[in-house]
């Protein structure tokens, strides 16, 4: 029997299919779900210090289950379809099994970048800053361009985004702002583009057109739980509270109690100033905080690691993780994994997801 267009797609989809089911081990899923079940209904559950640790795992694990039945009950249906459409041509049952098998792939590919997604706390939510470089407006434009595009990345992914603080310039551009991404492995997707970025174009600033080059840090660290105890001594800072900059507008609620809290330690500065009352601020920057000492401690052991294991990184302004130039071509390359496209216009708009898929992969090999 020849194979028709449909029988070669199935048969593609057949072998996704499988690599995902190895993938997921779907034995050791659910004989771990029987254990942490039994576990969370033991009398005395609620009281233990892993409580939160334990319905986290749980969770995670359920959710991959449902979606490799998701996935099973797609498949089969497309196998209904191909069969059908092997005994007669039907325009509708045609689009049908495209649009499904076309839908199947990109639960199975998502599914797969997920798998990536090990760390301990790649699931949670994101704290994301990014602050302009040297460079004047051009910089802080930059910075404003970055934050639109990790907006529209989150609003395409479904995330939710609540900006924290951030300080604009009266002529252009922002100096710095951090931003709450809310969702399930926000932090896993957005520490690729932890560093700094590029960007080379014609300004729009300079009266003689020339290319300008501007440089732009992004910093991301994880919305930490609870449980996780991060030691801050209430001696170690410095808080000042001041009435919100900028023109608000989109990004921030004007308010008199935003707060800005000093950790003289590390030098660590951060803000809040979108709750309404000076405790609500306090509490947010205090969330804030411990995710950004947490983050610091992580670089630092890693750092440590690699000396003693021989290799040298180079962590630098100039170091930049991407670029994107607008004159006098067109192209985004990410310099870590030699990910580029060419249209830079989708990438400002949020398209990141090629960049994203091909960090995590890159990062696993290393």
């Amino acid at each position: 029997m020849a194979f028709t267009p449909n029988s070669t797609v199935l048969e593609e989809l057949r072998v996704l299919r499988q690599n995902l089911q190895d993938s997921l081990d779907l034995d050791s899923l659910k004989t771990q779900r029987e254990k942490l079940e039994h576990t969370a209904s033991t009398p005395d559950f609620w009281n233990r210090d892993d409580c939160q640790a334990v319905t986290r795992e749980l969770s995670g694990i359920q959710r991959k289950i449902n979606t490799w039945e998701d996935v099973e009950d797609k498949f089969q249906e497309i196998v209904v379809l191909e069969e059908m459409l092997s005994e007669t041509e039907d325009e509708e049952l045609q689009q049908e099994f495209n649009a499904l098998s076309q839908l199947l792939e990109k639960i199975i590919e998502k599914e797969q970048l997920l798998l990536l997604l090990s760390e301990e706390y790649d699931a949670n939510n994101a704290i994301l800053t990014v602050h302009a470089g040297s460079g004047g407006l051009d910089s802080q434009d930059w910075a404003e361009m970055l934050l639109r595009l990790f907006l529209r990345w989150a609003e395409r992914e479904a995330f939710k985004t609540k900006v924290l603080d951030i300080l604009q310039d009266e002529e252009a551009g922002i100096k710095s702002a951090t931003v709450l991404v809310e969702g399930e492995f926000a932090y896993g997707y957005l520490k690729s583009e932890k560093g700094v970025h590029r960007l080379v174009r014609i300004s729009p600033f300079d009266a003689a057109k020339r290319r300008h080059t501007s440089f732009a840090s992004v910093d991301v660290a994880p919305e930490l739980p609870d449980d996780v105890e991060i030691e801050i001594r209430p001696e170690d800072l410095k808080m000042d509270t001041y009435r919100a900059s900028g023109a608000g507008g989109q990004y921030v609620n004007r308010t008199d109690s935003a707060v800005r809290i000093t950790h003289m330690p590390s030098g660590i500065i951060v803000a809040c100033q979108n709750e309404r009352s000076q405790h609500m601020n306090r509490q947010v920057a205090m969330q804030v905080l411990r995710s950004k000492l947490f983050e610091k401690a992580w670089q630092e052991r890693q750092k440590e690691l690699l000396a003693i294991q021989g290799e040298k990184k180079e962590i630098s302004w100039g170091s930049q993780i991407r670029s994107y130039v607008l004159h006098p071509y067109t192209l985004v390359k990410d310099h870590r994994t030699g990910h580029e496209i060419g249209n830079v216009q989708a990438v400002l708009d949020g398209d990141i997801d090629g960049f994203i898929m091909s960090y995590l992969r890159w990062k696993q090999q290393n």
